[in-house]
């Protein structure tokens, strides 16, 4: 069954929410144009014109204790991840003032762990205090896997605004990627950031062998929690994990996803993070579909996007960006 999703564009822009009781499998069914034009329509009706640009910055790699599948930082998984402690917070502010000069909006720290706690949850505090003061137009986004609430509030005194807890697929595949937490805790952790007083960037990863009704649950989901800093990764196969072999996403698969994200979350920042190398033009054609935020630079273990060269790519395609300093 196909469904006109032109007309569906413009009820989600005058008001109308996608349910799980919506036939939404039918998205996936139509023709791909027509799901982009949507998906861009509803966009710019719903949130202008910018583009929001975030920085990830690793502050300890390696040595996870948690087992998910698709990551080279797992203690369960022998792969040629670096190694190494919490970083200085030199290191953070030197990061951070170059972000901030490249007209970036947000800026993260991402550690490696189940949590972050006694001397390296002190010496992050003490990092955000300084960046927040350096920096003080910088947004500050972090994640440290499963904080509790009265470590969050502290990240909140110290100038930070964001936190971040990636979903990372649906309810029912996620015991599929990883076995040393839960779901729950997932979603526990965007409640605690949120009584925190911090905004909610959670998403997920996409290309692990889940069905497309997973991805809408996701989805769906992200919608009811009310998160509207949405990342989509699209997995990179990392030599050493589980899921070394799987089989890649094309780039049409890739396109139709992040139309349908913004078609679920209408006035949500899609944010397009890994496997955007994935498109010979670091992904042009998403940010015709629906996408309206992006990770850019070097993240994590794998290799991100130049800057510079996304600005010209935005400015391009007539979004505004935040200026350069």
């Amino acid at each position: 069954m196909s469904i006109d999703v032109l007309k569906l564009a413009d009820e989600i822009i005058d008001g109308r929410r996608l349910k799980a009781e919506d036939d939404l499998q039918a998205l996936y069914n139509g023709d791909l144009d027509e799901l982009c034009l949507g998906a861009d329509k509803i966009r710019r009706e719903l949130c202008g014109s910018s583009i929001d640009l975030c920085s990830i910055i690793n502050g300890r790699g390696g040595k996870c204790s948690e087992n998910c599948k698709f990551c080279a930082q797992s203690s369960h998984y022998s792969t040629s991840c670096k190694e190494f402690g919490f970083l200085d917070t030199e290191d953070f502010l030197k990061e951070c003032k170059q972000a901030d000069k490249r007209g970036i909006n947000r800026f993260s720290i991402v550690t490696a762990g189940r949590t972050l706690n006694g001397g390296d949850l002190e010496k992050a505090l003490s990092a955000y205090k300084d960046m927040h003061e350096v920096c003080p137009d910088m947004i500050l986004c972090v994640s440290h896997g499963l904080m509790e609430g009265e470590d969050l509030k502290k990240f909140r005194k110290s100038g930070v605004r964001m936190y971040h807890a990636n979903l990372e697929t649906s309810r029912r595949f996620f015991p599929e990627i990883c076995t040393t937490h839960t779901y729950e805790d997932k979603i526990r952790e965007i409640h605690l950031a949120k009584g925190a007083g911090l905004e909610v960037c959670s998403g997920g990863i996409l290309g692990m062998g889940e069905t497309p009704e997973d991805r809408i649950d996701m989805a769906l989901l992200l919608s009811e929690l009310e998160v509207y800093s949405i990342p989509l990764n699209f997995l990179i196969p990392i030599a050493g994990t589980p899921l070394e072999n799987a089989e890649k996403l094309s780039c049409d698969e890739i396109v139709g996803i992040t139309a349908v994200f913004h078609f679920i979350n209408p006035k949500a920042y899609i944010r397009i993070a890994a496997g955007r190398n994935y498109f010979d033009d670091g992904g042009e054609i998403l940010f015709r579909s629906g996408a309206n935020a992006a990770l850019t630079g070097d993240m994590l273990t794998t290799v991100g996007n130049n800057t510079a060269e996304d600005r010209l790519m935005f400015e391009k395609l007539g979004f505004s960006l935040r200026k350069t300093k």
